[in-house]
């Protein structure tokens, strides 16, 4: 199947600290080999109708569905996620097979 990736749109409730989930965030997956690559941003547009009042996106990458069941069942990410969803007041979470219809530029 090829890369997978985790993708999750999020809105903090009001009063996280939300540097600090950063900050555990990138430790967590950092310390982990089944985890290619995370990346997040912000919402830079602030287009209520489009987002839906998410704000934040994470995405990780894994090699295989058979990493993503790993991290997903690890129990560092299991710690990390009851503290990462008391922080939420809304999330969408998908997973999704990696089809490239560009590939980056060199």
């Amino acid at each position: 199947m090829g890369e997978v990736k985790h993708l999750c749109l999020v809105r903090f409730k009001e009063g996280v600290v939300v540097d600090e989930l950063l900050k555990a965030m990138t430790e967590l997956v950092s310390g982990m080999d089944m985890v290619k690559s995370f990346e997040w941003g912000q919402d830079v547009l602030n287009q209520e109708m489009l987002t839906q009042g998410f704000t934040h996106v994470f995405s990780l990458t894994f090699a295989s569905t058979d990493d993503l069941t790993s991290y997903m069942s690890h129990e560092r990410h299991a710690a990390f996620a009851g503290t990462f969803m008391a922080a939420l007041e809304k999330v969408v979470v998908i997973d999704f097979p990696v089809v490239v219809a560009k590939p980056p530029s060199a």
